[in-house]
């Protein structure tokens, strides 16, 4: 509840005007500090440095309120990147990533130009597996690989920016083109992923149609030994 401060009437919270003396109230602030320096640290030039950085490249996007939509990557990105800003400073916050859990994230990191973490998911689940005999354990690193893409990305392209703004004597059209330069995607990722795909289904359906060797005993036979 809050108090009129011409009539001391109580009215309820969400109340623009007085129930007894019409007295409008003052509007309440649209946004909280947090959501100020989120916005603050994007503003109109700061966002076209991000977006130069993550390039024009579309992905098929969704959401409750719009549905499925074909838009640029770079609306996603600037969307979730805000979570991890706070006014004390960058922060994680778990989002999920669905090519990075879907594919192999090796693919995705390779795609967007992450090549340290493409390296560690090259050979992570194949250490992983060799070592646990298991091989379900590479679900669990497209897990972690889901749960952490857009946080490692977002620090990734906002040291490219920090070097960026190292660097002096550089003008705003020559750190754009430094930034598509640096940023971007790698196309050909995507016909690499095509296929190391076709070449595991192709193995896969080897193994399958692959007969049994000739000492193998076949059903009923009785006992091996």
């Amino acid at each position: 509840m809050k108090t009129c401060q011409a009539c001391t009437q109580m009215n309820p919270d969400e109340a623009q005007y007085c129930l007894r003396c019409g007295n409008p109230f003052a509007a309440a602030p649209s946004a909280t500090p947090e959501a100020d320096s989120r916005d603050a640290a994007f503003d109109a030039d700061e966002q076209e440095l991000w977006r130069q950085l993550i390039g024009p490249a579309k992905s098929i996007q969704f959401s409750f309120t719009q549905g499925w939509s074909w838009r640029p990557a770079a609306d996603y990105y600037l969307a979730v990147f805000k979570r991890f800003m706070s006014p004390e400073g960058p922060r994680f916050a778990l989002t999920w990533h669905w090519p990075a859990f879907l594919f192999d994230p090796f693919l995705w990191f390779l795609y967007r130009k992450m090549y340290m973490y493409a390296l560690v998911y090259a050979i992570g689940p194949v250490v992983s597996a060799f070592l646990t005999g298991d091989l379900t354990v590479g679900i669990v690193w497209r897990i972690i690989a889901g749960a952490s893409a857009n946080y490692l990305y977002f620090w990734h392209l906002k040291d490219h920016l920090r070097k960026l703004r190292a660097q002096s004597g550089l003008d705003y059209t020559a750190k754009l083109q430094l930034l598509r330069e640096e940023g971007g995607v790698q196309p050909y990722v995507l016909w690499l992923g095509v296929a190391l795909h076709l070449l595991m289904l192709g193995i896969i359906v080897a193994a399958v149609e692959q007969p049994p060797p000739d000492d193998f005993p076949s059903p009923g036979s009785g006992p091996l030994f």
